[in-house]
């Protein structure tokens, strides 16, 4: 894993870089066998942003710059709640399916390969992970990737729906903001209920 800072179109940032996977390739001809390298990598801030790239060159540090480049140019927004992702998404990239669920605090990123490496690029904690169908990384890689794009906070769907926020969390029993946030004691929990009314 290599760190580096840098612009990304979402200001200034540290980004980790983790090569998932190396794969060598070859291609018979007439004259004899040419040989390629293809590089998986995933690139995120562990603050919500990650980004899937895939390199091809002669050269396997070539492909792993032209993966990572890719990466960086792919960067996309999570939402998250707190530690882990506000609801369960299953996703599906050609014959891969990958299934992400929510888990409490502590519970750890319970999850292998591709998938563990895209959801800690993330830097979502918590979350519980299986992957079904086809066992290619680099498509398991974007499976989750489009997975975490499809996710949705109470907040959007409320915006979408033109409902407050308070009645889509009541009704499906959500938790509008992460527990770090919530008002600690019962007064502020009923000023900000008068607030909201």
């Amino acid at each position: 894993m290599r760190a580096f800072s840098g612009t990304n179109g979402l200001g200034e940032q540290a980004l980790e870089e983790k090569l998932v996977s190396l794969n060598r390739v070859q291609k018979v001809h007439k004259g004899g066998r040419t040989l390629r390298w293809n590089a998986l990598v995933v690139v995120g801030d562990s603050a919500g942003s990650v980004g899937v790239g895939l390199g091809k060159s002669t050269e396997v540090p070539i492909a792993i710059r032209k993966a990572a480049d890719e990466a960086k140019k792919n960067l996309t927004k999570v939402a998250m709640l707190g530690s882990t992702i506000p609801h369960p998404v299953e996703s599906r990239y050609g014959a891969a399916r990958v299934l992400l669920k929510p888990a409490s605090p502590g519970t750890g990123v319970i999850a292998g390969g591709a998938v563990r490496a895209v959801v800690e690029a993330a830097g979502i904690k918590d979350v519980l992970s299986k992957s079904m169908g086809s066992s290619n990384p680099i498509n398991i890689a974007r499976a989750a990737l489009a997975g975490l794009k499809s996710l949705r906070t109470v907040r959007e769907v409320a915006a979408t729906r033109g409902r407050p926020p308070e009645e889509i969390a009541d009704r499906y029993h959500l938790d509008l903001l992460p527990p770090e946030v919530q008002p600690e004691d019962e007064e502020e929990a009923e000023e900000a209920a008068e607030e909201s009314a």
